[in-house]
């Protein structure tokens, strides 16, 4: 039996006697085991690459590399810095495993008041420490710092395929990098697919309503819906504050107690639609259809449209009794034959209405602005009280 003397590439120190049996391959595995590497290769006192067991003698002394090529332990003998190469320009990073090899320049120069400048341009500034082949130790992500060292070396932010740039701008803000971050928040915003603005479609919204539960509270406040077709859909509680539903078909729809504060329903068509209990505070209906709609809830809870904009709309033949109008414009509006008994549309503007027809029994019209309004064929007499403050 033989025994030999193991050593890691390069190093003179530290080193493991074993024995020499079966094949060179059983010699490497062995010197993994005790040296604590990656064996692939051994090597003579004078670099010789032994490939075959036989030429290996008693007590002979072998250093076992990882693949790289053969290093001289005599130059262990040279000052300690000189090895590490504390005071030369290149250096050895291990960052995760993985070796990087670039000059004290790259690191320092290009971004001075970063951490890797502050880790390199002084001799021992941050205790780095070392592994057994003198590369410097980082406990950082390898895949995330390659593109911060090319960076570093020419100045362009170049990041390969697969590789998530977050990770990159996470390294890049630990290592103080600031130029760079700026370049990593653009390449991120600019790799964010494009807001989709596009107006929901009819089928979306089916979908998205067969999926939820009959008594949950639907949330579609801010949504466009501009243009789409919801006619005859139950739409009941579902809250579309300030939803776009301009040009929407709304016909036959059931809106009971729906909220469409602050929507936008100009043009739209809500003819034959039930609106018992809706809530349009401040809502811009310009130029929309509301012909026939119900807006009387016989349970007594009413419909609230105050402050409005119903410029130009057709509501003739709608049951409003008890909504409240108040402060809304309905200039060149058309109320023929509408029930609007006990309404509140005091400081309302009726300019150019025609309420040809309707029922005010009882509604309150105090401070409305009624010139050039028709009230023709009133059902019921209008009594000065109702106009008067």
């Amino acid at each position: 039996m033989r025994r030999v003397t193991l050593f890691v590439n390069g190093s003179p120190r530290n080193g493991k006697v074993v024995a020499v049996y079966g094949t060179l391959s059983d010699l490497l595995s062995v010197a993994s085991n005790k040296l604590g590497i990656k064996a692939t290769s051994v090597y003579n006192g004078k670099g010789g690459l032994i490939d075959d067991i036989a030429l290996i003698r008693d007590d002979d002394v072998l250093f076992v590399c990882e693949g790289e090529p053969f290093i001289d332990p005599q130059t262990d003998g040279r000052p300690h810095e000189e090895l590490t190469g504390s005071h030369t320009d290149w250096l050895t990073l291990n960052v995760g495993g993985r070796y990087f090899t670039t000059t004290r320049s790259t690191l320092v120069n290009k971004e001075p008041d970063s951490m890797l400048a502050h880790m390199f341009k002084d001799k021992d500034a941050w205790g780095n420490k070392q592994d057994h082949r003198g590369a410097f130790l980082i406990d950082r992500s390898p895949e995330y710092f390659e593109p911060i060292l090319n960076y570093l070396r020419h100045g362009q932010l170049i990041v390969n395929d697969g590789i998530n740039l977050l990770g990159v701008l996470e390294e890049a803000r630990f290592f103080g990098v600031d130029s760079l971050i700026e370049h990593l928040e653009i390449a991120i915003k600019n790799s964010q697919p494009a807001e989709d603005h596009s107006p929901i479609s009819r089928k979306e919204f089916v979908r998205f309503l067969l999926a939820t539960p009959t008594k949950s509270e639907l949330r579609c406040q801010g949504l466009n819906f501009s243009g789409a077709d919801l006619s005859r859909l139950d739409l009941r509680y579902i809250n579309f504050k300030m939803a776009n539903l301009s040009r929407c078909n709304l016909a036959h729809a059931n809106l009971c107690c729906a909220n469409l504060e602050r929507a936008d329903l100009s043009g739209s068509v809500l003819d034959c639609a039930n609106l018992q209990g809706v809530k349009m505070l401040c809502s811009n209906a310009e130029g929309a259809s509301l012909k026939g709609c119900n807006f009387e809830d016989p349970s007594g809870l009413k419909a609230n449209l105050e402050g409005a904009n119903l410029k130009g709309v057709d509501m003739e033949g709608s049951q409003m009794t008890g909504i409240n109008l108040r402060v809304a414009t309905l200039k060149n509006a058309k109320l023929k034959n509408c029930n609007l008994r006990g309404a509140t549309l005091a400081g309302t503007d009726l300019e150019n209405c025609d309420l040809s027809g309707c029922d005010l029994q009882e509604a309150n019209l105090r401070g409305s602005n009624v010139k050039g309004a028709i009230f023709e064929e009133m059902l019921t007499p209008l009594h000065m009280s109702q106009s008067v403050r």
